[in-house]
């Protein structure tokens, strides 16, 4: 049996009607739904890579809502609505009539008419990117009900001031590649590090996206930090209740250096305080430019204390068989070379550069998954088809 038809096989025992028209948080899905939009990212990577199409749709719009800056994402979003058959619009909300006042619930119907997916990327206000996604499907929700929406587009979080769900679930996909199955991650230790950056206000999203989705696989999960830069408490816990639910563990120190010893994965990232990010979020919202430059330099100031927070080549020989791999979000802070001193060795980089872009190159392919899932009212059939025409 084919990788491909194995995946098939999974998606065929698997029931979609519950998966939803959201993709907001990796916590919300179950384990079922996360495998299948894996399998089918999957199936979608192995076509594409074999010069085959995995479109979907004759028309229709994918529309795009970046509040923050972004290269992987904003790309990955639109490669993969692109492939899917939709063509891709940016909202640029400073040319529309949001800059007006137009209330949310206008502005998401409007949107949504011939509409199939919306991607939403808000991780600068704590507290409120992830409420603004829930309001805009709620307001998606009703134009539905009543009749104004013929179909209702399928919402993707495209990261938040909580979690960053398609950056996780393709870094879920290289380390079931990498070990090669989602099994083989049981007892793998995952170092998610806090590591040292010339910058301040990074979001949280990203380790608290590695903790509470690595957890549910029976990884050994250690978060590390200095001591006051913790990450939202709801999290952590969560993260702790999925380990003694999958039989992995969860722990936290304020050594990275205990955090890389026998691991076999390290994830070494900055990231800013939970405090500092809830005090960020009211200066930028009273527009006080002076307050967050003095956040920023006392920051900056904090962050200088822990330089020796680098991913470097004597903390990998700590890893297991010091061959652990080294994994990234991107873009790096790498010394050296994109700053004189950040969170990893310009050596280190280099070994894992193939390896990180293989992770990033995930993305599109988990992107169009999660559209796929919420959009096919039988992925089965419509899976079926697919493979038998790219088999051919």
């Amino acid at each position: 049996m084919t990788d491909l038809q194995k995946e098939l096989e999974f998606i065929s025992q698997y029931d979609n009607s519950d998966y939803g028209d959201n993709f907001l948080l990796t916590w919300e899905k179950s384990t079922d739904e996360l495998k299948a939009t894996l399998a089918i990212a999957e199936i979608f990577k192995e076509i594409h890579r074999k010069g085959g199409s995995f479109r979907q749709f004759d028309t229709g719009l994918a529309v795009s809502i970046f509040r923050d800056k972004s290269t992987r994402t904003r790309y990955s979003f639109a490669s993969a609505a692109n492939a899917l058959g939709l063509s891709v619009v940016d909202l640029d909300e400073e040319k529309s009539q949001i800059a007006h006042g137009e209330t949310v619930r206008e502005t998401a119907n409007m949107l949504s008419f011939l509409t199939k997916a919306i991607g939403i990327r808000d991780d600068m206000y704590i507290g409120q990117g992830n409420t603004y996604m829930r309001e805009v499907a709620s307001a998606l929700d009703t134009g539905f009900e009543e009749g104004t929406l013929h179909q209702r587009p399928a919402l993707v979080n495209l990261q938040c001031d909580i979690d960053h769900p398609t950056q996780s679930m393709s870094d879920l996909a290289m380390l079931k590649y990498h070990f090669g199955s989602l099994e083989n991650l049981k007892g793998k230790k995952i170092a998610m590090s806090w590591a040292y950056s010339p910058s301040y206000g990074k979001p949280l999203s990203v380790p608290q996206g590695i903790i509470g989705l690595m957890t549910r696989f029976g990884m050994d999960v250690t978060l590390a930090h200095p001591e006051g830069y913790s990450l939202l408490p709801e999290v952590t816990d969560l993260a702790q209740k999925n380990a003694s639910s999958s039989g992995g563990s969860f722990q936290i120190t304020h050594s990275m250096e205990e955090s890389f010893t026998d691991a076999h994965v390290v994830y070494p990232k900055s990231w800013a305080p939970f405090h500092v990010m809830e005090e960020r979020t009211q200066l930028l919202k009273s527009g006080d430019k002076s307050g967050l430059t003095q956040l920023e330099q006392e920051c900056l100031s904090n962050n200088r204390k822990f330089m020796n927070w680098e991913c470097d080549e004597a903390k990998m020989k700590l890893t297991n068989n010091g061959e652990a791999l080294y994994m990234h979000c991107l873009p790096a802070d790498i010394s050296g070379v994109s700053c004189e001193q950040g969170e990893v060795s310009a050596s280190v980089f280099e070994k894992y550069r193939k390896a990180t872009y293989q992770e990033a190159g995930y993305k599109p392919f988990i992107i169009a998954a999660m559209i796929y899932l919420m959009t096919s009212p039988n992925p089965q059939l419509s899976l079926g088809k697919l493979l038998h025409q790219f088999n051919k």
